[in-house]
């Protein structure tokens, strides 16, 4: 004789409500979330260019960074020129990504375009 499978968590009964809450507008999505939380991601040309131009930041530097570039996204910044100790960065504020990196002597007479703000620290 074949018994039924039995449920692992015991069943919701009548008498029981599941409150259902609608979006509320004005609330963040999932997404949003998740990109507020995840730090900034280094594309492999950034990566390459900081490597090959000696591009360092420390840690508490990473970090201001970071914030600074979150603020801009509340402020409704999508492409931004991030300025540290001279070394430039073009950073797509709307993917949380760092696009390319120049030291100070690249940064010399460049003409930055594509950008709607700029993040000096």
């Amino acid at each position: 004789m074949v018994r039924p499978i039995q449920p692992i968590a015991p069943a919701i009964s009548q008498n029981q409500q599941i409150q259902k809450t609608a979006p509320k507008q004005g609330n963040v999505s999932f997404r949003e979330i998740l990109e507020d939380q995840q730090g900034l991601t280094i594309s492999k040309h950034a990566a390459d260019r900081m490597q090959e131009r000696n591009i360092q930041f420390s840690s508490e530097e990473w970090q201001s960074i970071q914030d600074k570039v979150k603020e801009a996204k509340q402020k409704g910044v999508k492409d931004a020129l991030v300025v540290v100790d001279g070394n430039a960065m073009v950073v797509s504020v709307k993917n949380n990504t760092i696009i390319t990196a120049l030291n100070q002597s690249e940064t010399d007479k460049k003409v930055f375009t594509n950008i709607d703000g700029t993040i000096l620290l």
